[in-house]
Formats: structure tokens, C-alpha cells, sequence
């Protein structure tokens, strides 16, 4: 029986940075549903302030949908999601970036609904949450300064992330383009950038959320590294590789590796594609 691939999008992101993945799945003959998290794709909030001219004071102080959004809800609509894909057959989970936390928290409480999960540099956290990462020396490369400058409005206030993706800044959208999508053209990756939303949810996830032996582990993994990966980098990327080896010895990572940005196979899907469809009859 066919497998169902389950997408979920990473920060900012939503369904619609699938889509070109979805044709190339479909092609290949497989089903596939892309997963908007809560308060994101046509639940988002884009307010008159975000568009141009912007009003950046008022930017930062608006409402957004997001606001108390926690890794549960997002466990929560990903397993509903995941038990109605069940009923078709096989599944598999496909996560990207920070989608991986909320695809760790899924297989931690419903291991049963996942067939494969699959992490496409992802989170996938062992030893420690999201931000205790940050402060490791595999994260030393990231500019988490040049890419705060586009930030939109205090956290804390607001309750929420907010990013000014539509900011004409060059320092800042270089610093988004060299961390994201340094080896697409400026065309392309404006057109990337212009698919994220301004806001997502705080929660990232503590250390009761990062994977457990007994039910995240039985679940079979792989882990698609991306090579030139600049936001989540390669040597990050083989640390939570190993962790989870270590972790779960008996039921280590199937490791892969695409070329390209941390974006790169969203914009040219068809070795990605391929590369699932690779996995499918592994269920």
C-alpha cells in the first residue's frame, strides 16, 4: 500500500512552500499532504501595517494569531492530521527546520500513526532544547545578529516572534540570503522570502519535548543532511545524528545527504522528491 507523505514546514513557513515538492511527489506517483501549523498559511496574521508603505511603529505592536501558540497545539493538530492520514495506509513524516521539534513531539505521544520519520535539516533534539544548541560551537557560524535586524517588535511585549520580511534593509536581506539561500539567484530567493509570514510562536520546546528512548526510538528515521546548509549547519546537523544513534542504538538514523542551502530543495524539489520516494516502499 502507498504511503501518505505528512509535510511540515519549519519557522515562518507554511503549506504553500511545499507545493513544487507535492507536483514532484505527484509525478512520481505518490500522495502527499502539506500540514499548515496552527497560525500559520491562511491563518496568519498580515496586517495593514506589513504592507507598503509600512508602518513599522504600528508593526510592532499589533496582534497576531500566533500569540500563545505552543509546541502542544502544534503536537496536537500535526496527530490529528497524521490519524486521518493512517486510515489510507502507511505514513511518513516529512519535517523541515523547526518543524522537526513539533515532528518529535508528535512521534513522542503517538509513535503508533508514523510509519518513517523523516528530518530534512530539521530539530530533531537529544540532549538539549533549541536554544542550548545555539550556544554550541556547531552554531558558532550562524549570524543570529544579522539576522535579528529585521526583527519587527519585541518578543517579550508582543508574544510572539515578528520578522519585517518585506523590509528593503540590504544588510538585512543579505544576511537572510546568505543564511538561507545563498546559492539561488537574487530573483529567486526574493520570491522565497516574499512566502514566509511575519510571526510565529515562542514555544520551542524544553527539555521534556526533546526525544524518548521508548517511543520517538521505535519509530524508523532518517536524516537527510543538507550540505550547504548555513542556518542549520552540517556539523549541527551530524551532532542530533548522533544523539539520536546514541540514544536509540538499535534503531539508528538512515542518514542522506542533498547539496544545497537550507532552502535550495524547496526551490529545485526533484532530488528531494526522488529521495523520498526511495523511502516509500521502506514501510
Amino acid at each position: 500500500m502507498q504511503p501518505t507523505f505528512v509535510l511540515v514546514h519549519g519557522a515562518f513557513a507554511n503549506s504553500f512552500s511545499f507545493a513544487p515538492l507535492q507536483a514532484e511527489l505527484g509525478l512520481l506517483g505518490h500522495r502527499s499532504v502539506a500540514v499548515d501549523l496552527p497560525g500559520h498559511g491562511f491563518a496568519a496574521t498580515y496586517d495593514r501595517a506589513y504592507q507598503a508603505p509600512q508602518d513599522l511603529a504600528a508593526l510592532a505592536s499589533v496582534p497576531g494569531s500566533i500569540k500563545g501558540v505552543t509546541l502542544a497545539d502544534n503536537a496536537a493538530h500535526l496527530i490529528g492530521i497524521l490519524e486521518r492520514a493512517k486510515r489510507n495506509g502507511p505514513v511518513i513524516l516529512v519535517s523541515h527546520s523547526r518543524g522537526g521539534i513539533t515532528a518529535t513531539a508528535a512521534a513522542n505521544a503517538r509513535p503508533d500513526l508514523i510509519d518513517r520519520i523523516v528530518y530534512v535539516s530539521s530539530w530533531a533534539p537529544v540532549d538539549l532544547d533549541v536554544a542550548g544548541y545555539y550556544a554550541e560551537p556547531e552554531m558558532a557560524s550562524v549570524d543570529t545578529a544579522s539576522l535579528g535586524l529585521a526583527a519587527a517588535a519585541n518578543p517579550a511585549e508582543l508574544g510572539l516572534l515578528r520578522v519585517n520580511f518585506r523590509t528593503a534593509d540590504p544588510a538585512a536581506l543579505a544576511a537572510f540570503k546568505a543564511a538561507f539561500l545563498a546559492d539561488a539567484t537574487d530573483e529567486e530567493f526574493l520570491v522565497f522570502l516574499n512566502t514566509f509570514q511575519p510571526d510565529e510562536n515562542l514555544d520551542a520546546g524544553t527539555p521534556a519535548d526533546r526525544a524518548r528512548a521508548a517511543t520517538w526510538g521505535r519509530v524508523p528515521k532518517t536524516y537527510v543532511r543538507l550540505r550547504d546548509d548555513a542556518s542549520l549547519p552540517l556539523a549541527l546537523q551530524d551532532r542530533l545524528i548522533r544523539e539520536g544513534d546514541a540514544l536509540t542504538p538499535d534503531n539508528p538514523y538512515d542518514v542522506r545527504t542533498l547539496e544545497g542551502s537550507h532552502l535550495k530543495w524547496l526551490l529545485a524539489p526533484a532530488p528531494a522528491a526522488r529521495l523520498l520516494a526511495e523511502l516509500a516502499p521502506l514501510v
